[in-house]
């Protein structure tokens, strides 16, 4: 090191910071690599996105996110060649990058790869992934929570609708993480202003209605990777009065 860099460097942390972003560049040339097989009209500007204009801290959560969406490609496409809308691609480094938790790491990862068609040409789930940016990871884990223990049914026209469903608080403190009661209530007034859930707590007592909307059931479907119908994902049967609910959430 120089001089000049010594003395510019009080807290000897030049080193650590060096070798930091030798790694950096090693693992984002192989996320470059991902991206431009799946994008290749856009592959040289999202390389310069991942190299010149996000932080370090934010390009390795972008390559964890692209290492998972390469993983779920390669289970679920059986080789078939697909690629995604550079918009999607942007917004999902663009926001997904944010993201340091391996949980919501997986969600954009699944929303990515589900984005993938043939053609590419598919901007559908440019409306979950503004959603996702959205939610907070408190958030997020209760839209899982209740995606996959909430019973659905497929309704009178063809759309994918949930049962009833109640949580008491202490059952969502523990599954959002989420110690403080008030910051619970501002989460679900929240779900229910994005139109996810139905209302939330219920007057006088700590019981809440997480009654999942159809947009909630078929966010979290394809947060999983999962591209085809949400009646199939969640295996929904059509209502028929011996399985019939007093709800008809869609």
């Amino acid at each position: 090191m120089s001089e000049d860099n010594k003395s510019l460097d009080v807290l000897g942390v030049k080193p650590i910071a060096d070798s930091v972003n030798t790694v950096t560049k090693g693992t984002v040339d192989g996320a470059s690599a991902f991206l431009s097989r799946i994008c290749l009209p856009a592959a040289e500007e999202f390389g310069l996105l991942l190299k010149d204009k996000v932080s370090s801290w934010r390009a390795e959560n972008a390559v964890k996110i692209t290492d998972k969406a390469k993983n779920i490609l390669e289970k679920e496409a059986s080789g078939t060649v697909v690629s995604a809308h550079p918009r999607i691609i942007y917004s999902t480094i663009e926001y997904g990058s944010w993201a340091e938790d391996d949980f919501m790491q997986s969600l954009w990862a699944g929303l990515l790869a589900s984005s993938c068609t043939s053609d590419g040409k598919d901007e559908s789930n440019i409306i979950l992934i503004n959603l996702l940016a959205q939610l907070t990871s408190n958030q997020a884990r209760i839209v899982s929570h209740i995606c996959e223990n909430t019973t659905t049914y497929k309704g009178g026209g063809g759309f994918i609708c949930s049962n009833w469903f109640h949580m008491e608080a202490e059952e969502l403190l523990q599954v959002s993480g989420i110690e403080d009661i008030h910051q619970l209530d501002r989460e679900l007034d929240h779900l229910r202003g994005l139109e996810l859930i139905n209302s939330g707590f219920e007057p006088n007592n700590l019981r809440a209605d997480v009654t999942p909307h159809s947009l909630c059931l078929q966010l979290y479907a394809r947060s999983q990777g999962y591209v085809g119908s949400p009646i199939d994902f969640y295996q929904a049967v059509e209502k028929t009065p011996d399985n019939s609910d007093d709800c008809d959430v869609c």
